[in-house]
């Protein structure tokens, strides 16, 4: 064990990795620095010999004491290993194995007569997490987190992709903060988006020494989201989710029981902040780091299926929500293959609960499964949808999920939460626990951000929390840049968990006649690649009955048959913004995604022979330069050789 030694360097300045106490990932190339300066935790991260994080405060203030400042002394405790593999089957990498460096350092405010708190600092060979152990004083059994120092420091010229977060109570209906806002692309540090700062996932290019991609994991009802906020020209710093949120109920500031165990200080630890680095984009891409750290909250109940869905509501909107429409939509899922279909909202008044009960039998007797939307809505917003009033208390809830379950309903789409404060994190844990019960999976829209829930809850499906397809039916211009916005979702959104983004249309324009609406830019082949590139285990496909005659053959076919759960992916290339290029393994078989965002063509070099085998049939769905897709069959270019192909901008590319 060494002895930890103190930098006096002021906070917030680049350092190299000198005395300071370290740990480093198993290979070596990342270390991090944990030190105490002027009364100040603090820890810095280093890639190699490039300082990825500058040196950055930690520490927690609480309704006990202020950990964030005069800080006696701080304790070097151990450094283990460890290791742990096991299996998601609905993630976008299905057997997870991975070897980290844990450390912890114990701070003293009183002389070492009681530890304030520890951080643990958990190293692997793409990602650094830490997490605080607050310790009780004067034998206090519970405490409030009122805020946090903790920071992320970045060097000069470091560029940022983030996304702003939302006015509470505002938006549709008072339903907002949701993680719905246009991203930022390559700009400077220094702005704090609408005033309120970013949500996660977010992402900062270090010049050209890489890049660096903050978020957070293991948050249930044990504790509240947070977002950042510019602190500095080059600092941004830990916030908890404003007092205004979720209708002005609730604390602004989680809350700890403090337990101990064998004689030990009662304590509490956080959740994890977790910031994953590389090079390139691949290990942002990859990342397994929120799952690593957390463990499943309860067992799965049932055995829960995944597959593709039908959904009306993109193209048709709310006039669709018709007992005679939804049966149309499931022949459509009947004859297209899919395993279930998504009614929305308004099926409480325009269905009814009795025709409800006939469609899911009528559904079922084709092969076809029902998602049935929900508003949360408790006291919280005003969105007027029904059915309204049957998720925020329990007694209704489970009311009515014992009804789902008789009627034979597999799913619930619950919109329209917006917070993050830990009342409605608990809300969202008490759902998906109350589902798991009834054997029904769970999908949230206008909601928070994931934080490893696809570990911790067997039956959770997917979060929306991106700027979703509804978007692209609401206005153009989320159309004219939708290939723009689709070369971040596959690097950064789906990086940090499922998504349910509801895309790949086929219709040329966002309506039941497919002439009026707003009008899709993108290629087919673009709708195609993205049923790869945006990864959740129940996909809610744009793609309408009207497909099966309007669209191509080809894109059909395809969508009949693409798959929603994946073994294996790998990264090959991409720049938020611009373009992305990704490969996903299903049943041992790859499929390659492209899309390109840019104005000028993606001349992409891919050799087939890292996916395929010589004699592979292979098709190739790709555009012209007028965005007319088609698809070849080939086997004589599997070979060492590597295939060029053009990607046009708002076009797209599909290998299988």
């Amino acid at each position: 064990m060494k002895k930890v030694l103190v930098l006096a360097a002021l906070i917030g300045a680049c350092i190299s990795a000198q005395a300071q106490e370290q740990v480093t990932s198993p290979d070596g190339h990342i270390k991090v620095n944990v030190a105490l300066t002027d009364g100040v935790p603090n820890y810095s991260v280093i890639l190699d010999n490039d300082t990825m994080i500058c040196k950055s405060p930690l520490g927690v203030k609480t309704n006990m004491a202020d950990f964030t400042k005069d800080i006696k002394n701080v304790k070097f405790i151990e450094t283990k290993e460890v290791k742990e593999s096991y299996s998601l089957p609905n993630v976008k990498i299905k057997d997870i194995s991975y070897t980290a460096n844990e450390a912890t350092w114990l701070f003293y405010n009183d002389d070492e007569k009681r530890p304030a708190f520890a951080v643990t600092m958990h190293v692997d060979n793409s990602n650094v997490a830490f997490k605080y152990d607050i310790k009780a004083q004067r034998d206090r059994k519970s405490c409030v987190v009122d805020s946090e120092a903790t920071s992320y420091v970045f060097p000069e010229g470091t560029t940022t992709f983030l996304c702003p977060q939302m006015t509470p109570q505002t938006g549709f209906a008072r339903t907002a903060p949701s993680y719905e806002t246009f991203y930022d692309y390559d700009a400077p540090m220094g702005k704090n988006g609408h005033g309120r700062g970013y949500t996660y996932p977010a992402l900062f290019r270090v010049g050209d020494k890489g890049w660096v991609m903050l978020n957070e994991t293991n948050i249930g009802g044990n504790y509240c989201g947070s977002r950042i906020e510019t602190s500095g020209e080059r600092s941004y710093a830990i916030k908890y989710p404003e007092m205004t949120e979720f209708g002005g109920i609730g604390s602004s500031a989680p809350g700890l029981m403090l337990d101990g165990k064998n004689g030990e200080v009662a304590h509490a630890e956080t959740p994890w902040r977790t910031i994953t680095i590389g090079r390139t984009l691949k290990p942002i891409a990859e990342t397994t780091i929120q799952w690593d750290l957390v463990k499943p909250q309860y067992e799965a109940k049932y055995d829960y299926k995944y597959g593709r869905s039908a959904w009306s509501w993109i193209i048709r909107m709310d006039a669709s929500c018709n007992y005679d429409e939804q049966k149309e939509y499931v022949d459509f899922a009947a004859n297209m293959g899919w395993e279930y279909l998504l009614v929305d909202a308004l099926w409480d008044t325009n269905i009814g609960y009795e025709r409800m009960e006939q469609l899911s039998k009528y559904a079922q007797s084709k092969g076809v499964n029902l998602f049935l939307w929900y508003n949360s809505n408790g006291y919280w917003n005003d969105a007027p949808q029904g059915p309204r009033g049957k998720m925020h208390r329990m007694i209704d809830r489970r009311k009515e999920m014992a009804w789902m379950q008789k009627a034979g309903i597999k799913g619930i789409k619950v919109d329209f939460v917006g917070s993050d404060k830990q009342q409605t994190m608990q809300m969202y844990e008490d759902i998906l626990a109350d589902a798991n019960e009834y054997g029904i999976m769970v999908i949230f829209h206008g909601c928070t951000l994931q934080r490893g829930w696809e570990r911790m809850y067997p039956n959770f499906i997917s979060c929306e929390a991106v700027r979703a397809s509804e978007n692209l039916a609401f206005g153009q211009n989320d159309n004219n840049i939708e290939a723009l916005a689709g070369t971040i979702h596959p690097i950064l959104r789906n990086a940090v968990g499922n998504m349910d983004f509801g895309g790949s249309a086929l219709n040329k324009h966002y309506s039941k006649n497919n002439q009026r609406g707003t009008e899709r830019k993108t290629s087919d082949v673009y709708a195609l690649a993205t049923a790869i590139l945006f990864q959740t285990p129940v996909q809610n496909f744009a793609v309408a009955p009207n497909n099966i005659t309007d669209a191509p053959a080809w894109a059909i076919d395809f969508m009949k048959a693409v798959p929603t759960t994946w073994e294996n992916m790998r990264f090959i290339d991409g720049y938020p913004g611009k373009y992305v290029v990704m490969a996903r393994q299903h049943e041992g078989k790859w499929y390659i995604a492209a899309i390109n965002a840019e104005d000028k063509p993606l001349t992409l070099y891919i050799n087939l022979l890292n996916y395929f085998e010589v004699g592979d049939i292979v098709n190739i769905y790709s555009d012209d330069a007028n965005l007319q897709g088609s698809v070849k069959s080939t086997t004589n270019k599997v070979a060492k050789k590597a295939i060029k192909v053009v990607v046009p901008k708002n076009g797209g590319l599909v290998i299988k």
